[in-house]
């Protein structure tokens, strides 16, 4: 019997061990996508029982669609080819751009990602495939990538108390090379994300420690330390890392316990507060101490920037007029600079609010060496922006503009990420 048992269970294990073998050996030889010499991009999908497949992404010209927030561009979209053996595949027309692209397929009216490939990334709360074009070193595409010989930074995925929002949160910090060899103290980004990212988005989307590492080893910004928080207070960190979820047939047991989380980031209640009587602005001193404590830095506005894309530009905004002191660089990329909704022009607003007026003004006093604002020409939050820099003149204040093709898009953002790292510090 014992000899019986032991047989058994060689060959389970070996069942499994060539369970595990065929998965790894019998995959998918289908490659996509491919980067063709003349330039152009081919997808390809095996799928012999579908009867249309299409694919859409940010490589294909927009769409603007209306929404109740206005006009919203939308990725476009293009149908596939089949041939007799059941291979769909779609090229591009012209050459692509050195960029980061997203992608997805569309079989029989169901989004699925690319089988081919594994490379992909979150973006709110949907999945997409992903890709780099890049021609020449030194163009988007190249500092987007990661280059054996360049040297790498550290990513620190860390847990910190927040006292004020009475709960521990998630933050990530980059750190550069230099910083395993040396006991230098170096300057701090506080970088955050938008409404429907977390303390990953800047890391997957954005390409922070890639474009880091590389304008570092190029000697075109000075090494720093870059952190990057999770800027809704109704969950404390990315979605899979931010407690267990249990669900049973039915729904989810006990849903009074987590009832954010059953749909998170869908409801801007960074702004809002939870009810804590505070919001992520108003806690941001916890993170800051935490820097302070957790890593060797220069401390002092002259050595602190602060800069957000989207509701974290709006976080931005905010943190910078509450701690005037605490900044010399802050940085507005596709900023909201109004989260309160209605029909009040932004520019009305910022007329009406005194405090607005109060609190820009000791910013200013306090006399930041850098207050850079970034947006599209057809981003949704265009007018908003605009309407601030109409109000900033009118006061006198002094700021850097810069003005991008498209919308409310990564593409911009890791542009502004690129553009503002280089004049810090």
């Amino acid at each position: 019997m014992k000899r019986l048992f032991t047989s058994i269970v060689m060959m389970s294990a070996m069942a499994t061990a060539a369970f595990a073998q065929q998965a790894i050996f019998n995959q998918n030889k289908v490659t996509s996508p491919v980067l063709n010499t003349n330039g152009t991009v081919t997808f390809n999908l095996y799928a012999p029982f579908a009867h249309e497949v299409k694919v859409t992404g940010d490589f294909l010209p927009k769409q603007t669609i209306e929404s109740p927030m206005g006009k919203w561009e939308i990725d476009g979209i293009e149908a596939l080819k089949r041939d007799e053996n059941g291979l769909w595949s779609f090229t591009t027309t012209g050459q692509l751009d050195p960029e980061l692209y997203m992608y997805k397929f569309q079989v029989d009216g169901v989004d699925v990602l690319d089988p081919s490939s594994i490379h992909r990334s979150r973006d709110v709360r949907m999945n997409m495939s992903n890709f780099i074009v890049t021609r020449e070193a030194g163009d988007r595409g190249d500092l987007y990538s990661a280059h054996n010989g360049t040297p790498h930074g550290d990513i620190h995925q860390l847990w910190y108390d927040s006292p004020t929002l009475k709960t521990t949160r998630r933050l990530s910090v980059y750190t550069p090379a230099s910083y395993r060899t040396s006991k230098e103290k170096l300057p701090v980004l506080y970088l955050l994300h938008g409404m429907g990212g977390d303390e990953t988005a800047w890391l997957e989307l954005g390409r922070t420690a890639q474009i880091l590492d590389n304008l570092i080893a190029a000697g075109k910004c000075k090494p720093m330390i870059v952190v990057m928080t999770n800027g809704h207070v109704e969950n404390n960190a990315a979605p899979g890392v931010d407690g267990p979820l249990t669900l049973v047939e039915g729904g989810i047991t006990n849903p009074e316990a987590v009832p954010q989380r059953a749909t998170p980031h869908l409801e801007p209640l960074a702004v809002k507060n939870d009810g804590r009587g505070s919001g992520f602005p108003e806690s941001f001193p916890d993170v800051q101490k935490f820097i302070e404590k957790n890593f060797r830095i220069k401390k002092g506005a002259a050595n602190t920037a602060i800069c957000g894309l989207s509701m974290g530009g709006y976080h931005s905004f905010m943190i910078s007029q509450l701690y005037p002191k605490n900044f010399g660089y802050v940085g507005l990329f596709s900023a909201a600079i109004s989260m309160s909704g209605g029909q009040q022009s932004t520019y009305d607003l910022l007329t009406s609010d005194k405090n607005y007026k109060k609190r820009i003004g000791k910013l200013f006093s306090a006399q930041p060496k850098l207050y850079w604002i970034g947006i599209g020409a057809t981003d949704f939050l265009y007018e908003q922006n605009k309407d601030y820099r109409h109000w900033l003149d009118e006061q006198g204040f002094p700021y850097e503009y810069r003005e991008t093709e498209g919308g409310h898009i990564w593409r911009n953002w890791r542009i502004y990420l690129t553009e503002f790292t280089q004049k810090l510090f």
